[in-house]
């Protein structure tokens, strides 16, 4: 069978694992649904942001104990649209909620899957779970000195930053088995995300919607643009413009191995917001990352990937030179010619300046949650790292920043010597967007939260890709073996009943002739 699929280019599209019907999956998304409708529409919002917690984590258990399948896709879509669901409760309400509850939510739904980190953890040590185990050593240590240096409720609610990427990517490595049924919820999550949260970015940029102004407003993040239409740095149904870039990346890159009526209306709708963001490092990224996906494939499919960015290109390019998104786009665009009059990229050259000998020379580290220095005059400063590297140093210290970081190379090392990627393009395009998240940490935080969750994720869905396509290998050598010696079996039955029935020939013949 596998080797059938080998010579075809194709790949299994289901699990061999039975899913109950997904009825009461639906049901309990649809309640959810439901009741944040209801309690926006009635303007509850008092009893809309817990109960959307709770609600929404009552349906992740439900989902993480019956449907691996569907709980995948609707953890990523809780990352996709509470923000905007946040949004929508603080205008219709009037009401801005400064400890954005609701957002916890999304954090609570992931972390379900630490019941998998702390249960089979210790049992994968030498099934390829070494980086899980470093990663998970190195954050618990950056939690314990987070503990010591600042205050538990602090420590609490920043780990989630740096321990959900890590549980939600072993709970899709231990359970490789189901790996042709995540990728088919992957896909299908992201394709729909790419055209929803594209569209919804557009109309953003050019109609700037009054919950979206609300906030902009009530959060005073200059850095977001200003609350007025063509004027907004998009960041979609999402939290910020980082977060929904890395998003867009990822699933721009996935879109080149679906197929389908809506692929090219997500195309059209995802590359204008994508580059609306204005995130340029992410933009960057996808290059890298689409280079590492045409360079990991076999050569029919890498024609039929250049054909397909060929026709993409022909619908997004006339879209970028239409206004009012050509000038934003192209003085963007202009900035990376001439970096040393770039505020931004001014801004981050002082921040490393500033930020590497204070992250090289922390040994122990400041600890997860304990983000500020004390002055010379014993105030207690911020601190500013925009870059990856460097705040896993200045956070975790040498002690916890190497095993963690060797968790990550180790994992990208091992991903990228897997040759199924030549046959499965999805393999390849999670390759390259693991590849494409690693590439931007030295630009930004690039392995914590909803990006850490991309770069952790993907890179294990190439691991689990692996030993499910190593698992139907043995089963087929088995299957093959088994037929060979069937084969033997009744080739033997049959050469000793041919020479059974020409000695009882013989016999015979030997008596009529006495």
């Amino acid at each position: 069978m596998i080797q059938n699929q080998l010579i075809s280019n194709t790949y299994p599209a289901t699990s061999n694992i039975k899913q109950p019907p997904p009825l009461y999956a639906w049901i309990a998304i649809g309640a959810l649904i439901l009741f944040t409708v209801a309690g926006i529409a009635i303007h509850a919002a008092s009893i809309v942001r817990p109960g959307y917690v709770v609600v929404s984590l009552a349906v992740a258990i439900l989902l993480y104990l019956r449907y691996p399948a569907i709980y995948i896709g609707f953890t990523w879509w809780m990352w996709f649209m509470t923000p905007l669901v946040s949004r929508l409760i603080d205008y219709y309400s009037n009401s801005f909620d400064i400890s954005r509850l609701i957002l916890v939510s999304q954090y609570l739904v992931t972390l379900v899957t630490i019941h998998t980190l702390l249960k089979e953890l210790p049992k994968f040590y030498r099934q390829g779970g070494l980086p899980f185990i470093l990663g998970f050593v190195g954050v618990v240590y950056g939690f314990l000195i987070g503990l010591i240096k600042t205050s538990p409720v602090t420590a609490f609610r920043s780990v989630l930053d740096w321990i959900i990427p890590i549980s939600f990517s072993f709970y899709l490595f231990v359970n490789w088995q189901n790996y042709p049924l995540y990728r088919k919820s992957i896909q299908r999550a992201f394709l729909w995300g790419i055209l929803i949260t594209g569209i919804y970015g557009v109309v953003q940029y050019m109609i700037a919607p009054e919950w979206d102004r609300f906030w902009l407003i009530s959060t005073k993040l200059t850095s977001f643009g200003d609350p007025e239409p063509f004027k907004i740095r998009v960041w979609s149904t999402m939290a910020s413009p980082g977060p929904y870039a890395v998003m867009m990346m990822t699933g721009l890159l996935l879109l080149f191995t679906s197929s389908g009526p809506l692929t090219m209306p997500a195309a059209g709708f995802g590359y204008l917001s994508f580059l609306l963001t204005m995130v340029r490092t992410l933009w960057g990224c996808w290059l890298v990352g689409l280079f590492s996906m045409i360079t990991s494939i076999k050569p029919r499919l890498q024609m039929r990937l250049i054909v397909t960015i060929l026709v993409m290109a022909l619908c997004v390019v006339p879209l970028t030179t239409m206004e009012p998104f050509a000038n934003a786009i192209n003085s963007r665009l202009q900035t990376l010619s001439s970096l040393e009059n770039d505020d931004s990229a001014n801004v981050r050259k002082k921040i490393y300046e500033d930020g590497f000998t204070k992250a090289m020379t922390n040994y122990l580290g400041n600890g997860i949650g304990n983000t500020f220095v004390v002055a010379k005059d014993g105030k207690l400063l911020p601190v500013v790292i925009d870059s990856g590297f460097l705040e896993t140093f200045f956070t975790l210290g040498w002690v916890g920043a190497i095993p963690y970081l060797s968790g990550i190379l180790i994992l990208l090392f091992t991903g990228f010597q897997y040759p199924e990627s030549r046959f499965d393009p999805f393999m390849a395009a999670s390759r390259a967007v693991a590849l494409g998240c690693f590439v931007a940490l030295p630009g930004g935080s690039a392995m914590l939260s909803f990006s850490g969750m991309i770069l952790w994720g993907f890179i294990a869905l190439v691991i689990a890709a692996h030993k499910y396509y190593q698992h139907q290998q043995y089963y087929q050598q088995q299957y093959y073996q088994q037929q060979y010696y069937q084969q033997q079996y009744y080739q033997q039955q049959y050469y000793q009943q041919q020479y059974y029935q020409h000695q009882q020939t013989t016999n015979f013949n030997q008596t009529e002739d006495s």
